[in-house]
């Protein structure tokens, strides 16, 4: 059995050391009296939703593999089936990092080209981040005092920078020469024909506009069901915070939880959610057990993933399908 690496367990420890001081301070007895009491109703209109969006994550991901489908690409069922199972791998490795890293490896394993492969996966993460920029600059309508804190205005523009530097590799040619230039730079000659070719691929969507929107207005999509998750979680452990102070924080929260410094968000979705709510006056002793509520939301939303893996790995019946075409 593989021993986990040296980053891997440092993930690990920052996960429990984090979870267990925010645990501490928000009042163990007062925590375990709040989901002693959640009310099942809620719970169960969020896992709905949690399945919704999970079908809209899909599509999106299908969207932005059609500049390289054709013929000889992957099958509906094998990318329906890579996409849900790295979903329940990912839950496992630093935040959505390992998970996107999985899929566009398994989706290379199907036929595709590599380099086609990670620039699906890398726009699909860019969008996603996007619409999340887009969501907490609505949600700072809602907490106007949020705009002054420089940790949130420093979080936001550093998301802004990111999703700036992507569109220009995309979309400007003065962008892509500089990139050409850098990866000229790599010391070895098989990494530079490779950079060369990801670059292509991601260059492809510049031409995609129709495509690029439409994703883009699922990625929206997708943070507003969450944001309604999180909404209706709340209700369950008797929060009482209105619609907008959920638009307001979640988007700036999802934020943290993409750092790869722990494992699913863990640690940090706690320290998120109770210094965000705490902003609304809502006391750890719930904004504690609701951070809890919303990683194993998340956890639910990928047990499809798992009964596809427990049945057969990322691949079953895939070897078959591609001889068959």
């Amino acid at each position: 059995m593989k021993r986990p690496s040296l980053g891997g367990l440092v993930r690990i420890v920052v996960a429990v050391a984090l979870t267990a001081l925010v645990f501490w301070k928000s009042h163990p007895s007062e925590v375990w009296r709040a989901l002693t009491q959640t009310r099942p109703g809620p719970v169960l209109v969020a896992v709905l939703l949690v399945l919704a969006d999970r079908t809209l994550m899909a599509y999106r991901w299908l969207v932005l593999l059609r500049p390289f489908s054709g013929p000889g690409g992957p099958r509906f069922g094998a990318v329906m089936r890579i996409f849900f199972v790295s979903t329940f791998v990912g839950t496992f490795l630093p935040a959505s990092v390992g998970g996107d890293a999985v899929r566009a490896y398994a989706l290379a394993k199907e036929g595709v080209d590599a380099p086609a492969s990670v620039a699906s996966v890398l726009m699909d993460r860019m969008l996603g981040v996007l619409s999340l920029l887009i969501m907490a600059v609505v949600g700072l309508v809602f907490a106007r005092q949020m705009a002054r804190d420089p940790v949130v205005l420093a979080a936001l523009g550093i998301t802004a920078l990111v999703c700036a530097a992507t569109a220009a590799v995309v979309f400007s040619q003065r962008a892509d020469a500089v990139v050409q230039r850098i990866a000229g730079w790599l010391p070895w000659e098989p990494a530079r024909v490779l950079a060369a070719r990801l670059l292509a691929a991601v260059q492809i969507y510049a031409t995609r506009h129709g495509d690029l929107a439409n994703v883009l207005a699922g990625s929206v999509g997708v943070q507003g069901l969450r944001i309604v998750q999180a909404y209706y979680l709340g209700l369950a452990l008797g929060i009482t915070e209105p619609l907008t102070t959920y638009v307001a924080f979640i988007p700036l929260i999802l934020l943290v939880m993409l750092l790869p410094v722990t494992v699913n968000g863990l640690g940090t979705s706690q320290l998120a959610f109770v210094w965000a709510f705490a902003q609304a006056g809502v006391p750890g002793a719930l904004s504690f057990p609701l951070s809890v509520l919303f990683v194993a939301l998340g956890v639910v939303g990928n047990l499809p993933g798992s009964l596809l893996y427990a049945t057969g790995g990322m691949h079953a019946g895939s070897a078959g399908g591609r001889r068959a075409r």
